[in-house]
């Protein structure tokens, strides 16, 4: 049932500049604008992502270095899934902002469900528990829903309730949030994710949330975090 459970929340749920960049000289101000390969409209500037300088990792007991480690394990194997989720519900929504048709609308959803149950169920019915939460948490971070709330729209409020009340039995809340403001684990979730980024090691994918990452380092930093 657990296994159920995690596929159902998948199913139902940067910018890397490449190429040539063309360059358009405004003779007038003598300003150059650039266009990316892809883009239709020159610009006088590239958005880049801000860069971090992470220092060494420091931890207060093996314990703590150990626990973050294995958190470190989970979230690099479960952070895929979440990004592939919040794309998939990216192009559903914006497909289905084209149909018209409600049983249309219906059918298009449902091929959408099927194409990902073929191509991920098998890999997903191996999360453990902790992982399985992990992956709740970052469905969040990526679409800025709730699995319960996204089972629910797709689906019915029925099966979103019954969905949540099966993954007490096991641990794990679909209603979770992703919150690094004020839980610690979701901090060093996104401390993870942050390294991995620019290790190169995760394809980038901003969070949704409204939170800043430099700040919630400020926050969690030795000496003023809560015990």
């Amino acid at each position: 049932m657990k296994k159920i459970i995690l596929f159902f929340i998948v199913v139902n749920i940067t910018i890397v500049v490449s190429g040539q960049i063309e360059e358009q000289q405004l003779d007038s101000i003598g300003e150059t604008l650039i266009k990316v390969e892809g883009d239709s409209v020159f610009q006088s500037s590239i958005a880049l992502h801000e860069a971090y300088v992470f220092g060494k990792l420091k931890f207060d007991n093996y314990d703590a270095k150990l626990k973050y480690y294995i958190l470190r394990r989970k979230t690099l194997k479960v952070y895929p899934y979440a990004k592939l989720a919040a794309e998939r519900l990216v192009e559903l929504n914006d497909t289905l902002a084209t149909i018209k048709r409600k049983g249309k609308r219906k059918k298009y959803t449902k091929k959408v469900q099927k194409y990902i149950e073929e191509e991920f169920s098998e890999k997903l019915k191996k999360l453990t528990r902790t992982e399985g939460q992990i992956l709740v948490k970052l469905v969040h971070r990526q679409t800025g829903n709730t699995s319960f709330d996204l089972v629910k729209e797709l689906r019915s409020g029925w099966r979103a309730f019954w969905y949540n009340t099966t993954a007490g039995f096991f641990n794990i809340s679909i209603k979770a949030e992703y919150d690094p403001k004020n839980v610690h684990e979701d901090y060093l979730i996104e401390d993870i994710l942050q390294r991995a980024f620019a290790s190169g090691k995760l394809d980038r994918q901003e969070s949704v949330l409204d939170y800043e990452y430099g700040a919630l380092i400020n926050k969690w930093k030795p000496s003023s975090k809560k015990k």
